[in-house]
C-alpha cells in the first residue's frame, strides 16, 4: 500500500472522481434553485410530495430490513451450518442477480396482473436485492478466522451465542455495505416501480421530465431525493463501525466448524428452497413461457438480437473497467484510515448514485452541450453516466477487499525498497484481486440492465437489451419482450458464477 508520501496523490485522484460524480448533482440542484425559494416551497409542500415521501420511506423501511435478514440468514446457513448441499445453495442465493429486477416485475405482473402497489413492489425488490447482502456477508464469513469464536465457546458460550458475540460484530462492514446498496437501489429504482404502478420520487421525476415544459420541478424532486440519500449514507457510517477485520495471516488452515442444525435442518432447507423458487424460478419459468409463446408467432423474435447483445456487452465491459479504476483511489484511502477527508470523498461518490439515471443523463447532456459539444451522443458520455450511477458497487467491493489486506504487509514491502506503485501492484492488488473482480462484475451486471440513462445518452443507432425489452413490455407485448429478457438472463449467468467463485476463493491463495 502506498505510504504517506503517496497519500496526497490518492487524495487528488479521489477528489477528481468525487468532483466528476458531484457535477450532475450541482447541475440538478442549481436548476431546482433557479425557480426561487417561494415557488420551490410552494411546490414541495403539496400533499402529493408528502405522498411520494411516505411511499418511498415505507418501501425502504420494508425492503432494506427484509433484504438484510434474508441475506445474512442465508449466508450463515450456507457458510456456518451443516446444511447439506452448501455449494448448490450458495449458487441459488446468488442466482437472482442474473435476473434483472424489472424483468422479475415483468414476469410477476404477466402472471398476476393484480400484484401491484406496495405489496408487489416490496416483494420484487426484496427478492431481487437480498443477494447484495448475501454476497459480502458470505464472503466475509468464509474469510474470517474462527479463533475469536472458539475463544468465546471455550468461555462457556454456545454456538449461537458465540456467533452473536464474536462473529456478528465483525460482519458489520459487510452487512452495512450490502444494506447501503439495497437502499440506494430503491431510491433510484424506476423499472420495477413503474411496472408495479407504485409512485415514488423516482417515478414522479421521470413523469415530470416527460410532461413538463421545464425540468425545474423535476430537479426539485431530485433534490429531495438527494436529502434522503444523505440520510441513508449517514446511517451507514454509524452502522459500519470501526472494528478491524484484517489480521496478520489468514488464521488457521482448517475450514470453520459447522453448527449442527438438528431438527431445524428441514425448516432451513424449506426456507432456502422457497426463497430460491420465488426469487429465481418463478421469473425464469415465466420468461421461458412467454419465449415459447413468442416463437410460435411469426415476426415475434427480433432480427437484431445479436447486434443488440453485442452493444450491451461492449458497454458493460467499458463501464465496469472504468468504475473499478475510478473507485480504487477512494477505496485505498478508506482501507488505510484516510480520515474524514477520505470518508467525505467516498460519501460524495455514493450520493451521485441516488439520482435516477434520467436525472444524471439530463445533467450530463446539459454539461456536454454547453461545455464539450464533442462528447454529446458519444459512448464516452454514456460510460461517464454509468460511472456516476454504479461507482458504489465497485467501491463497496473494493473497500471490503482492501480492508482485509493487512497494512503491515505493505509496510514490510516498503521497508524492502518498494515504492508506492510497486506496493500497490505487487502486494495490495493481488490480495484484493477477488474483490476487484467482484466489483467489476457487479458494475457490469448493472450496466447490462440499465434503462433510463442509456435511453437518453446512447448514440443514435445504439441499442441495448434493456431498451429493446422495455419498448416491448411497455406496450404489454410480453411475447416480444421475452427474447430480450432471456438473453439478459443468459448473459448474467457467467457473471453470477464469477461472483460465486469469489465467495469460495481458496483462502490459501491469500497467504
Amino acid at each position: 500500500m502506498p505510504g504517506s508520501s503517496s497519500r496526497p496523490g490518492l487524495h487528488v485522484a479521489a477528489a477528481v472522481v468525487a468532483a466528476m460524480v458531484l457535477l450532475p448533482i450541482v447541475v440538478t440542484v442549481g436548476r431546482g434553485a433557479a425557480v426561487g425559494w417561494s415557488e420551490a416551497v410552494a411546490y414541495l409542500v403539496r400533499p402529493r410530495i408528502g405522498m411520494l415521501l411516505a411511499n418511498t420511506a415505507v418501501l425502504t423501511a420494508i425492503t432494506v430490513p427484509l433484504s438484510v435478514a434474508l441475506g445474512t440468514g442465508a449466508a450463515w446457513l450456507v457458510e456456518r451450518t451443516d446444511l447439506p448441499g452448501a455449494g448448490i445453495w450458495r449458487a441459488l442465493m446468488l442466482a437472482p442477480l442474473a435476473v434483472p429486477a424489472f424483468v422479475s416485475s415483468y414476469a410477476w405482473v404477466s402472471w398476476q396482473p393484480g400484484l401491484v402497489g406496495l405489496g408487489g413492489a416490496a416483494l420484487v425488490t426484496t427478492l431481487a436485492y437480498f443477494p447484495f447482502v448475501f454476497l459480502p456477508v458470505a464472503a466475509l464469513l468464509r474469510a474470517l478466522d474462527e479463533g475469536e469464536e472458539e475463544a468465546a465457546r471455550s468461555l462457556g458460550l454456545g454456538p449461537f451465542a458465540a456467533f452473536r458475540r464474536a462473529v456478528l460484530p465483525r460482519l458489520r462492514p459487510a452487512v452495512s455495505g450490502g444494506a447501503l446498496l439495497v437502499a440506494l437501489h430503491l431510491l433510484a429504482e424506476y423499472g420495477v416501480l413503474a411496472m408495479m404502478r407504485y409512485q415514488t420520487f423516482t417515478t414522479a421525476i421521470l413523469q415530470q421530465y416527460a410532461v413538463g415544459f421545464s425540468d425545474a420541478q423535476g430537479s426539485l424532486l431530485a433534490s429531495v431525493l438527494l436529502l434522503l440519500c444523505l440520510g441513508v449514507l449517514t446511517l451507514e457510517v454509524v452502522a459500519r463501525g470501526r472494528r478491524r477485520v484484517a489480521r496478520i495471516g489468514s488464521g488457521s488452515m482448517r475450514p470453520p466448524s459447522r453448527v449442527p442444525l438438528g431438527s431445524w435442518r428441514w425448516p432451513a432447507l424449506a426456507g432456502l428452497a422457497a426463497l430460491a423458487a420465488l426469487s429465481t424460478a418463478v421469473p425464469v419459468i415465466l420468461v421461458l413461457r412467454w419465449l415459447v409463446v413468442g416463437t410460435s408467432q411469426s415476426g415475434a423474435v427480433a432480427d437484431d438480437l445479436m447486434r443488440v447483445t453485442a452493444s450491451t456487452l461492449g458497454l458493460a465491459v467499458l463501464g465496469g473497467l472504468t468504475a473499478v479504476v475510478l473507485a480504487l483511489p477512494g477505496a485505498l484511502l478508506l482501507s488505510r484510515g484516510g480520515g474524514w477527508i477520505a470518508t467525505m470523498l467516498e460519501r460524495a461518490t455514493f450520493v451521485g448514485s441516488a439520482l435516477p439515471g434520467v436525472v444524471v443523463a439530463l445533467a450530463l447532456v446539459g454539461l456536454a452541450v454547453s461545455w464539450a459539444p464533442g462528447l454529446y451522443q458519444t459512448v464516452a458520455l454514456v460510460v461517464v453516466a454509468y460511472a456516476v450511477l454504479f461507482l458504489p458497487r465497485a467501491m463497496v467491493s473494493l473497500r471490503s477487499g482492501l480492508a482485509a489486506a493487512p497494512p503491515e504487509l505493505s509496510e514490510a514491502a516498503r521497508s524492502l525498497g518498494q515504492g508506492g506503485a510497486g506496493v500497490l501492484r505487487r502486494v495490495v492488488l493481488p490480495l484484493a484481486a477477488p474483490s476487484v473482480l467482484a466489483g467489476f462484475v457487479l458494475v457490469a451486471l448493472a450496466i447490462s440492465t440499465e434503462l433510463t440513462a442509456t435511453l437518453l445518452l446512447a448514440p443514435t443507432g445504439t441499442d441495448t437489451l434493456a431498451l429493446s425489452f422495455w419498448a416491448a413490455s411497455d406496450e404489454l407485448d410480453y411475447a416480444a419482450a421475452a427474447p430480450y429478457a432471456a438473453v439478459m438472463i443468459v448473459l448474467s449467468i457467467p457473471l453470477t458464477v464469477v461472483l460465486r467463485r469469489q465467495i469460495t476463493h481458496d483462502r490459501r491463495a491469500t497467504r
